[in-house]
């Protein structure tokens, strides 16, 4: 008996049997298709985070003003600023590991332009401001250390700006008022979308530092050299901790902090926080395929008591078999290549649930899903090996079945 006239035999068997070979694949089918989905979706997510982190800056660590001590009684964090543009300057000239620091202080503001007008997040920061955050132009130019010693009234606005003022028209060169102090378009920025709190990062303006404090955000919390906020980019992702720590020791000397006391400042590093939510979404993408895997093994125990039926039901013709010459290994062989080609049948039919899964999780935008090729390989060949594992026995059984009690059996 050849592989060709047991492969025929078996899908005979299957085709005879179908509602009964459906429901016997239906683990299998279930178990690859949710295997697919969720390797899809990890995937997703795993972009998606990765995908923040460029936004926000790669190897990116904010320092921010933190709580102060008056008379005894601690303010609420950020309550005063504490961090200067001083201290930005000695951040990148005296730690190696630092790439650019860049100061820059936050406020919002009417911004108007013709008969339009729009409410955006104002941002003054220095030319570093860029290399930090890795926020390419889109048209125009970004403003130079001259205009930010001078306090130029010049402004680069993200898409949403942009969009909201001046619909389809070029920006570059329009003039527009803030707070009612004219400013000059010199640049549109690329979007970079949402953060990881939903909002809008291309909703925002920056101008120069000391424009913002002089003319928009000012006032005494920002006098002098104050700032609101240091941006701080490391070399590279491996000495980020080293940057922080660093960092700072520099900042409490500079604070003049005696030992004991606590930090006038804190420090955020938004690589960790989003590489710790992405280790937690892969842990979960993990734990969902090991429970998507159980409907694997669900149907493999499937296959294995419907074999077993299906040797019982046809003793008589497996006697017959052998009595015409049929060896133990051929009819082995026949019920081995029907249990697996029901699983891989349902393999395959779990693979195309599992793509039309993905692709509509994906169009539907409530969670991202990238289909991986190794996931469909993967979930392909576990079925396979769900067919000859619990496939085995059965036909083991059949192949072992004495001819003559066989031919005798009712």
């Amino acid at each position: 008996m050849t592989f060709i006239d047991s492969l025929t035999a078996a899908l005979v068997a299957i085709r005879v049997n179908a509602l009964r070979s459906v429901l016997t694949a239906l683990g299998i089918i279930i178990g690859v298709a949710a295997v697919i989905i969720m390797i899809s979706v990890g995937a997703g997510a795993q972009k998606r985070v990765d995908d923040l982190i460029q936004s926000l800056g790669s190897n990116l660590v904010i320092v921010m003003p933190g709580t102060t001590t008056s008379s005894g009684a601690r303010g609420a964090r950020g309550s005063r600023p504490t961090v200067t543009e001083d201290d930005a300057i000695a951040i990148q000239n005296e730690i190696p590991t630092v790439q650019v620091a860049a100061p820059s202080v936050r406020g919002s503001g009417q911004i108007i332009f013709g008969n339009q007008n729009w409410s955006s997040v104002i941002w003054g920061v220095t030319p570093e401001y860029q290399e930090a955050r890795g926020w390419e132009i889109q048209d125009g130019r970004w403003f130079n250390q001259a205009e930010v010693r001078s306090a130029a009234k010049v402004a680069l606005i993200g898409e949403t700006v942009a969009e909201k003022l001046f619909g389809g028209d070029d920006p570059v060169g329009q003039l527009v008022r803030i707070k009612r102090v004219p400013f000059t378009v010199i640049g549109t920025l690329v979007p970079k979308g949402e953060t990881p709190l939903g909002t809008d990062m291309d909703d925002t303006i920056f101008v120069p530092l000391t424009t913002a404090k002089k003319r928009i955000i000012g006032g005494r919390r920002l006098s002098g050299k104050l700032i609101g906020a240091l941006y701080v980019k490391s070399t590279s992702a491996a000495v980020v901790n080293d940057t922080i720590r660093d960092m700072t020791n520099l900042l409490r000397q500079r604070h003049r902090i005696r030992p004991g006391q606590p930090d006038d400042f804190f420090v955020r590093n938004l690589s960790s926080i989003l590489e710790a939510r992405a280790s937690s979404s892969r842990v979960m993408t993990l734990l969902l395929a090991a429970v998507a895997s159980v409907s694997l093994l669900v149907g493999g125990i499937g296959i294995m008591n419907i074999m077993l039926v299906s040797v019982t039901e046809r003793t008589r013709e497996i006697g017959l078999r052998m009595a015409v010459g049929a060896k133990g290994t051929d009819i082995l062989l026949q019920f081995l290549i029907e249990a697996v080609t029901l699983s891989l049948i349902g393999g395959l039919i779990g693979i195309a649930l599992g793509l039309g899964g993905s692709l509509a999780i994906a169009n539907l935008g409530s969670l991202p899903a990238i289909i991986q090729p190794a996931s469909i390989v993967l979930a392909f060949g576990f079925a396979a090996a769900v067919g000859v594992f619990f496939g085995f026995y059965p036909a083991r059984k059949a192949a072992r079945l004495d001819p003559i009690d066989a031919l005798r059996y009712e």
